[in-house]
C-alpha cells in the first residue's frame, strides 16, 4: 500500500486484537467448575462467559465446536500401535481416536 493511504477496517480490526492482553486467574476448582459449567450451559466458550459475567462485549461471530489435544511424536507412536497403524498415519489415527470419543460419550 502506499502511504496515506488509509488501511482496511478488517486490518484495523487485526491490530486491535493483536494489541488484547490475555488474563489468567487462579481461582479455586469450585469457581472455575462453575464458570466452565455455566458457559457450557450457554454454548459458549469459558472467556465469553467470564466477559458476559464483567459486562463486556462478547464477539457474535460463530466459533466451530471444537475440542482439542495436544498430541507429541510419542503420542502418535503409542496410538499407532494401540490401533495398528503405522505412526505417519496420522489422519487415520485421528478418525479412530474419534472414533474413541463417540464410542466414550455412547457408553454414557
Amino acid at each position: 500500500m502506499s502511504k496515506g493511504k488509509p488501511l482496511p477496517e478488517k486490518w484495523l480490526n487485526n491490530q486491535k486484537a493483536a494489541k488484547a492482553t490475555q488474563v489468567a486467574f487462579d481461582i479455586d476448582e469450585k469457581f472455575q467448575y462453575s464458570i466452565r459449567k455455566a458457559a457450557l450451559d450457554r454454548g459458549v466458550s469459558p472467556s465469553d462467559q467470564i466477559r458476559t459475567i464483567l459486562g463486556l462485549s462478547v464477539s457474535k461471530r460463530p466459533k466451530r465446536p471444537r475440542l482439542t489435544v495436544s498430541l507429541s511424536g510419542d503420542d502418535y507412536i503409542l496410538l499407532a500401535q494401540k490401533y495398528g497403524l503405522d505412526s505417519d498415519a496420522q489422519l487415520e489415527i485421528k478418525k479412530r481416536v474419534l472414533d474413541d470419543l463417540v464410542h466414550f460419550v455412547d457408553k454414557k
